[in-house]
């Protein structure tokens, strides 16, 4: 069976005959007389069809939860009867943010099933959180008919499942993690939040190329998708929503881990950016955009003569095949030779960032160290950067000019014509436009 498509083949195949994707192909045990018992969530009796303009819009009421970060996330809260699927790699903090955030609610009687972790396990974390709850009930359970049995006698308000890939239906001959288990149980789960109103929250497992492990199927059924990312050898964790039906996709919530749990941090600009106290070269700041919200970020670089043959382009949290490419612009257009220098790139704060409009804050950082020459810390930029060395216009240029006003920047360099129609008045910031990557040089290097 593919974990991709769901398509089925008698025999082993090393590329989808359906889908096209490639080693997606895993053995499913099949019972001879496939049997399916009924549903531990029966349906209350068949639905009726409606005319469209006969259907009451209402707007249900969400449930709060106490990170508005999350919240904004997930579009306002949790939706009744709806379900969310949180997935990330190993240890970067799925279960806390979920455990976390329950152990605040008092008003409803939360069930978490953990097919992963013993209930002195998540006692623990509970403790190290620094929360109890006399209204969350947790059971180890991999048996789905069984987790059922427990949701009836709790009747809780929200149901946690730790992980979807832990959970097995006895209905099905095959193992828990399957392709087939993980449809069915999370199928059994969606009819069961839709019919109660009770939101369920799933953890998820991710491949080792990123992705979401199991089929394809399961991000379609879920209502919401969030991932939950971050370097395990830093403090910042991003959360981003993949898919959700109840609100944006553009939304971004980050997180700090501490000793405690995890922190929210409402203005990442400051934590990202060091004391201005502080003249270095090689550093420059520039205002991204991820999802629909800015920040700033310093972009740090470091240009050395080779000390062997090849020099070396080292990137870390920017894409190294962009930076050569703005490395050839440089030699090209503008006539800096550094051919035979190596260029260290780095992100600070650990972040991943794929914004184009900080094509003109790397460059200015490389030229920055290859000089030797300080970049006022007081300066910001944006722009994307051709291949004949025009600086392109960028998006939400708005909302940049207004977080880097927020943070006390005296200047700001962007793609010339960006801010056409907008008053510039309200903000308190002088605006230098560049058409080219020598203009914005010789702004910064005058």
């Amino acid at each position: 069976m593919c974990s991709e498509c769901g398509n089925e083949s008698p025999r082993w195949e090393g590329k989808c005959p359906a889908c096209g994707a490639w080693n997606s192909m895993v053995e499913e045990r099949v019972a001879a007389k496939p049997s399916r018992s009924p549903s531990p969530v029966a349906s209350r009796g068949r639905s009726e069809a409606k005319v469209l303009n006969e259907i009451a819009a209402e707007q249900l009421p969400r449930i709060q939860l106490p990170s508005g970060e999350l919240n904004r996330v997930l579009g306002g809260g949790l939706v009744p009867g709806g379900m969310v699927l949180i997935g990330g790699e190993p240890g970067v903090g799925k279960s806390t943010l979920v455990l976390q955030n329950l152990l605040a609610i008092r008003s409803k009687t939360i069930l978490y099933a953990s097919g992963e972790e013993s209930a002195t396990q998540i006692k623990m974390r509970a403790d190290r959180i620094g929360r109890g709850s006399d209204n969350m009930f947790i059971v180890c359970e991999t048996s789905l008919e069984n987790i059922f049995a427990h949701i009836e006698a709790v009747n809780p308000g929200i149901v946690v499942i730790d992980s979807i890939q832990t959970i097995a239906s006895e209905a099905l001959d095959s193992s828990a993690g399957s392709v087939s288990q993980v449809r069915e149980c999370a199928a059994q789960l969606l009819k069961y939040a839709k019919e109660t109103g009770v939101p369920v929250l799933l953890i998820g497992h991710i491949t080792k190329e990123g992705s979401l492990a199991g089929p394809k199927v399961l991000e379609h059924i879920v209502d919401a998708v969030l991932q939950f990312e971050g370097d395990r050898q830093y403090m910042f964790r991003i959360l981003r929503a993949i898919k959700n039906r109840f609100g944006s996709t553009s939304e971004l919530g980050i997180y700090e881990m501490g000793q405690r749990g995890l922190r929210e941090v409402l203005n990442p600009s400051e934590l990202l950016l060091t004391g201005a106290d502080r003249a270095l070269s090689g550093i420059a700041v520039g205002v991204t955009v991820d999802g629909a919200r800015p920040f700033l970020i310093e972009v740090q670089a470091l240009v050395s003569t080779a000390a062997y043959g090849t020099p070396q382009r080292s990137v870390t949290g920017f894409d190294s095949k962009r930076m050569n490419m703005l490395l050839a612009v440089l030699e090209k257009r503008v006539g800096f030779k550094l051919a035979a220098k190596d260029v260290f790139l780095n992100i600070a704060g650990g972040l991943k960032v794929s914004d184009p409009a900080l094509d003109l804050p790397v460059i200015s950082a490389i030229l920055s160290s290859n000089f030797d020459t300080v970049i006022p810390h007081s300066t910001c930029m944006a722009g994307e950067v051709g291949l004949s060395g025009e600086i392109r216009p960028v998006g939400r240029l708005e909302q940049r000019v207004s977080e880097a006003c927020k943070l006390g920047m005296e200047r700001m360099i962007v793609p010339k014509g960006n801010l056409k129609g907008v008053d510039l008045s309200r903000f308190n910031i002088e605006i230098i436009e560049v058409a080219r990557v020598d203009e914005a040089f010789r702004t910064l290097f005058a």
